[in-house]
């Protein structure tokens, strides 16, 4: 692997890390619900951004087809969240 391309992914990796930490933060200090909500859209998309670097650093596709699991789940559970969190129930009778 190239070294500029090795030493780029290591430093998005750093700041992909760096941003899911301050998205664990408003999880956790969040004075809402949806700030905790949006800090867990925050989370996931971090997450899939991370595998997705992997991927490119190792060349394997494997890492591709985790990213896409997590940005389907991800996407679902920012659904059913916000459905929730608007109507107070998520599944309706």
């Amino acid at each position: 692997m190239d070294v500029l391309l090795f030493w780029s992914a290591s430093f998005a990796l750093l700041c992909f890390a760096v941003a899911m930490g301050c998205a664990a933060l408003r999880v956790v200090r969040g004075p809402t619900a949806q700030d905790r909500v949006l800090g867990l859209d925050a989370m996931y998309i971090q997450g899939m951004l991370i595998m997705l670097v992997f991927g490119i650093r190792s060349g394997t596709g494997v890492y591709f087809d985790i990213a896409l699991l997590i940005a389907l789940f991800g996407f679902v559970g920012s659904t059913a969240l916000a459905k929730f969190l608007l109507r107070g129930e998520v599944i309706e009778p």
